[in-house]
């Protein structure tokens, strides 16, 4: 008989339990099987590892010493077991890519992608309204890559695990009923802007509501805002003439609503791709990015007043990723 790891984890399942007794039940053996291969164990290594006491065990001193190598060997094993099993997840095509996105005009690109990417994989998604519990999922490994956003002076963190590859900055435009005067012009003051009622995103962890607020102050006020929305119905609160809001410079038009630049271009919103860096999209990262770089830009060409913003800004809004 020759020592094996899973000696040294039911000695130090038998210390940390503190009798045989709860060992055996926390490694789902009878007590007297758990009894016996501690016996061979000690024989083995050549002395006994507990004194059997009525209330419990107790390591002796050699016990102690076995226990304690047994602590600095175990962490080590475990760690090359998880890394490895990661690596091997990596090489293998997954049956499944689960990916996620906030509320962004990118994640049909980004399915395509990872579709060209791994052929074989079937691809699911979720949506959230903030990036915060997606890098969550991310980290966790329970999604493999996701469409976030934020904006400048509140960039996202997270965890060192999670790769995040900036796609492109570009302005928030204004968002207002079609039948509204300021929908004539070609772009919007803010602070003609915060005269009306608005309709607003929840604030969610994502800082969004704080980043407006912050260039709200710009002009010495802060909006009435009766309404807090997102998606359908905040856009619906928009078309119905009931408020004005923001959106991303993409936002397709939908009847009875206007889409126009906000002058000077006070805010920007940050598209970002992300994706764990030992999970089975890690080796396909740039081209990923490549594509759905692509596909952002056929959705500029889609959005009129964000093509005329372009073709009168031909240095902003340039692709980083």
């Amino acid at each position: 008989m020759e020592l094996e790891l899973r000696h040294l984890r039911v000695v130090c399942a038998i210390e940390d339990a503190g009798s045989l007794t709860r060992a055996a039940s926390a490694l789902r053996m009878s007590q007297p099987a758990l009894s016996a291969q501690l016996r061979r164990i000690e024989t083995m290594l050549g002395g006994a590892l507990f004194d059997r006491l009525h209330t419990g065990v107790v390591a002796t001193g050699f016990g102690e010493l076995v226990l304690a190598r047994a602590r600095s060997i175990l962490p080590g094993v475990d760690g090359l077991l998880a890394d490895t099993a990661r690596a091997a997840r990596r090489r293998a095509a997954p049956d499944r890519v689960r990916v996620g996105s906030v509320g962004a005009p990118l994640l049909g690109h980004l399915v395509l992608a990872v579709r060209e990417s791994l052929p074989g994989a079937e691809v699911t998604a979720r949506c959230r309204n903030s990036p915060v519990p997606l890098l969550d999922d991310l980290a966790a490994e329970r999604l493999e890559a996701a469409v976030l956003g934020d904006n400048p002076g509140r960039e996202l963190t997270c965890d060192r695990a999670v790769e995040l590859r900036p796609l492109v900055t570009e302005p928030v435009f204004a968002l207002l009923p079609s039948s509204h005067p300021l929908a004539a012009r070609e772009e919007v003051g803010l602070n003609r802007l915060i005269e009306e009622d608005w309709a607003v995103p929840r604030s969610d962890g994502d800082r969004t509501r704080e980043y407006w607020s912050a260039a709200f102050a710009l002009t010495g006020r802060q909006p009435h805002a009766p309404y807090e929305a997102e998606g359908r119905q905040l856009v619906e609160l928009v078309r119905s003439g009931l408020a004005v809001s923001l959106c991303q410079a993409t936002f397709t038009e939908v009847p009875g609503t206007a889409v126009r630049p906000l002058s000077g271009n006070p805010l920007w919103y940050r598209h970002v791709l992300a994706w764990h860096r030992e999970g089975p999209l890690a080796p396909y990262g740039d081209e990923i990015v490549r594509r759905v770089g692509e596909g952002y830009l056929s959705t500029c060409a889609a959005s009129p007043a964000y093509a005329r913003w372009r073709a009168h800004h031909p240095t902003s809004a340039r692709l980083t990723g």
